[in-house]
C-alpha cells in the first residue's frame, strides 16, 4: 500500500453511512467513492483500490470485481454468521430463535459465505420488535468495524472458514411470505407472537391479514 490506504465503499443504509463517514475521517485513508448501484461497480476497475468495503450494499459483487483490490473485499453483515445469511437477518433471528449478531467477513462469490474476520453476538429479549433488533444490530456493526479496522490494516486478522453444515440463509421472498397472515392457520401462540414482533417495524406495514375482503395490518407491543 502507498502512503494512503485507497478504499472504495459500497453501501446504502444507516450503518453503512456511519462507517463510511468514520472511514473518511481516518488519517491515512482515502475513500474514493461511495457506490450504491450495480452499474457503478465498473469504477473499481479504474480506481484499483487497496480495499473494497461493503455495508448495506444490496447487490451481488461479481468475482472479477472482487479480484481487483490488492488487500481484499470486506463486508459487514448484521447477522452472527453462518446464521442468517441473506436478507432480513433481524427478522429471522426472532422468528427462528437463531443467534443475533454482526459479522465482518471477507467477500467471496457467494452470499455472506466468505471467511469470518470477527463477529459479535447481540442480546435479544421477548419484548424486542424487528425494529428494536435492527437498530441494535446497526449500532453493533459500526462498533465492530471501528474496533477491528486497525487489525485489518495491519493484516493481523484471522480467516475463519464458515461451517457448511451449520447456518441458515433467507431470501427476500421468504420475508414477503411470512408477512401474509392466514386467518385459518392454527398456530403456537409463542411462535406466532415471535413472528408478529419480528414483523413489527414502524412506520412500515409488514404483517397483513385479509378479512371479508378488507386488508388489515398487524403489529404487536409486548411489555413486562
Amino acid at each position: 500500500m502507498g502512503e494512503n490506504i485507497d478504499v472504495v465503499f459500497l453501501g446504502v443504509n444507516d450503518a453503512g453511512m456511519r462507517v463510511y463517514d468514520w472511514l473518511c475521517e481516518r488519517s491515512g485513508v482515502f475513500v474514493h467513492s461511495l457506490l450504491t448501484t450495480k452499474e457503478q461497480l465498473k469504477m473499481i476497475e479504474d480506481i484499483q483500490p487497496d480495499f473494497v468495503i461493503s455495508c448495506g450494499y444490496p447487490h451481488i459483487v461479481p468475482k472479477k470485481i472482487l479480484d481487483i483490490p490488492d488487500e481484499g473485499c470486506l463486508n459487514l453483515h448484521p447477522a452472527y454468521l453462518p446464521y442468517n445469511r441473506g436478507a432480513n437477518p433481524n427478522v429471522w433471528s426472532i422468528v427462528e430463535g437463531t443467534p443475533a449478531g454482526v459479522t465482518l467477513h471477507w467477500m467471496d462469490s457467494g452470499i455472506d459465505t466468505g471467511d469470518i474476520i470477527a463477529r459479535r453476538t447481540v442480546e435479544t429479549g421477548f419484548t424486542d420488535t424487528g425494529r428494536d433488533l435492527h437498530e441494535r444490530l446497526e449500532e453493533a456493526q459500526v462498533k465492530l468495524f471501528q474496533e477491528i479496522w486497525p487489525d485489518v490494516v495491519s493484516g493481523n486478522v484471522p480467516e475463519i472458514k464458515q461451517s457448511e453444515e451449520k447456518g441458515t440463509y433467507h431470501r427476500t421472498e421468504e420475508f414477503e411470505e411470512i408477512c401474509q397472515l392466514d386467518p385459518d392457520e392454527t398456530v403456537c401462540i409463542k411462535n406466532f407472537l415471535d413472528r408478529l414482533r419480528a414483523l413489527t417495524f414502524p412506520p412500515y406495514d409488514n404483517a397483513e391479514i385479509e378479512i371479508e375482503g378488507e386488508t388489515y395490518y398487524v403489529e404487536v407491543d409486548i411489555t413486562k
